[in-house]
């Protein structure tokens, strides 16, 4: 089954690639691996912004995880035109804005982790790190930034 077969499975429609808010990029291609910028969770088009511990629950926390990684595989198809030639996801680095008691980064993050198990399967596991941070830009609950290897 091809990625995008996956994809419509699941009832995801892949956004367009944003312009970035900042001076950057919103990929870097290096040999076989493809680095994408951070991207920061989004909800009805606007910022996800509040707080994990505060404001927000780890499973609204994992739900923007998902979207993040939803407005990732935008930009991976973006990059290389088919999402059939990522040959792996590599690694995603999750920052998760929450309260300094909030401890459960690892389980918000898993919103974007199984997401790409359920796109790539067996090449969609990865290696990650999952932060708690004091904020994020424009105050969004997570951003995520990936490394993917491609054909």
């Amino acid at each position: 089954m091809s990625v995008y077969d996956k994809l419509k499975a699941l009832n995801i429609e892949l956004p367009p690639l944003a312009v970035p808010a900042a001076a950057y990029v919103p990929f870097v291609r290096t040999g076989s691996l493809l680095f994408l910028s951070g991207h920061i969770a989004k909800k009805d088009g606007a910022v996800w912004a509040g707080q994990l511990g505060k404001d927000i629950t780890t499973e609204q926390g994992q739900a923007a995880a998902r979207a993040v990684a939803i407005d990732l595989l935008g930009t991976l198809h973006a990059a290389v035109g088919d999402l059939n030639k990522i040959k792996r996801i590599v690694k995603l680095m999750s920052l998760v804005n929450s309260t300094p008691s909030f401890t459960e980064q690892h389980l918000v993050t898993n919103g974007a982790s199984e997401l790409f198990g359920q796109v790539f399967g067996p090449q969609g596991a990865h290696a990650r790190s999952a932060f708690g941070v004091a904020q994020n830009p424009l105050g969004a609950c997570v951003e995520i930034e990936l490394i993917a290897e491609v054909e």
